[in-house]
């Protein structure tokens, strides 16, 4: 299995996990009787500020997915995968520390590093667009 596959899969599984965490906390919220089953928003703004940002976090992997999943699977389906191998695993762990971060603060300065990640993947992004199509 080449890098790009298994960050690919590593992308999935994260944003996976994301949703699993939520759906888990949610799931409790229901349970216990502290939130009715249909008393959730998209964005949980009804809920803790965690959950808020765990939220955001989830999206934020469903809107990046398609754009950086959709190169690595280009890349895949091209056998191209010499392009995007080298960074694979590097974007992936970009997009774990943004999450991770999301999660745990709303600082300025915690903002700035989620940015930081962020920006890596997308100059990853654009070094593949150019790589897979030079």
């Amino acid at each position: 299995m080449t890098k790009t596959a298994v960050a690919l899969i590593g992308f999935i599984a994260w944003t996976l996990a994301l949703l699993i965490l939520m759906e888990t906390i949610r799931t409790y919220l229901v349970v216990s009787g502290k939130v009715p089953a249909n008393g959730f928003t998209p964005d949980n703004r009804n809920l803790s500020p965690f959950m808020q940002r765990l939220a955001r976090a989830h999206a934020n992997c469903i809107e990046g997915l398609p754009v950086f999943g959709g190169i690595m699977m280009a890349a895949i389906i091209l056998s191209a995968t010499a392009v995007t191998d080298g960074l694979a695993l590097w974007l992936l762990g970009a997009r774990i520390v943004q999450s991770t971060i999301h999660l745990l603060s709303t600082s300025a300065t915690a903002v700035s590093a989620r940015f930081t990640a962020f920006a890596a993947q997308m100059l990853v992004g654009v070094y593949w667009i150019f790589g897979l199509i030079m």
